[in-house]
């Protein structure tokens, strides 16, 4: 993936782990300030910036993703193809982009805008808060996945039909309706009607 001054600024060279900052927003999606990840997200949360991004296949089918079992917030759970945090001074389309390929091991084709959500979710499991500024992207998953294990448990292609069945029998992730519903005009313009979002 390219390096942009965003990236670099946020990259250890030497090893380390270093804190991973995010964005803090007004209610306008207006930057504000930064906050460490993990303060970010203890209740009663602070408001920052976040992406998530949905994938189909030519068929029209919705990439899920099953996060990773190490992962510190809502692990094990389905959730949308990709969701995340832009580093600050990042743009939500970068960041986006960005994650996919790291997560999954797949550039997005077709890459768009499919407009924002604000939220607030507790997360009863782990007891963080989800105060999210969301950029919404709507794309295509058109190459082989290599799903980074240590991001993402499994992954599934899924139908509307299918999707329904599977979140009521499986864990999903707090946020995956909010997300799914806001992006839904962007899905359905991209799938076309036949696809059934």
């Amino acid at each position: 993936m390219p390096t942009t001054p965003a990236t670099a600024a946020n990259s250890s060279s030497n090893g380390t782990t270093e804190a991973i900052m995010l964005e803090l927003v007004d209610e306008n999606g207006t930057t504000i300030g930064t906050a460490e990840k993990l303060a970010a997200h203890q209740p009663p949360g602070q408001l920052h910036r976040a992406f998530s991004v949905f994938l189909f296949d030519e068929q029209g089918r919705l990439l899920l993703q099953r996060r990773a079992l190490g992962k510190y917030h809502s692990p094990g759970v389905w959730s949308n193809t990709c969701c995340g945090h832009p580093y600050p001074g990042e743009a939500p389309f970068a960041a986006a982009a960005r994650r996919t390929y790291e997560e999954l091991g797949v550039s997005p084709s077709l890459l768009a805008e499919a407009g924002t959500v604000r939220y607030n979710h507790p997360d009863p499991a782990s007891g963080l808060v989800e105060q999210e500024f969301n950029h919404l992207f709507v794309g295509m998953a058109q190459d082989q996945l290599h799903p980074d294990p240590e991001e993402v448990g499994e992954t599934a292609f899924v139908t509307a039909d299918e999707l329904t069945e599977q979140h009521a029998r499986a864990p999903f992730s707090a946020w995956f309706m909010t997300v799914l519903d806001a992006a839904r005009p962007a899905i359905k313009e991209l799938t076309g009607p036949a696809a059934g979002w």
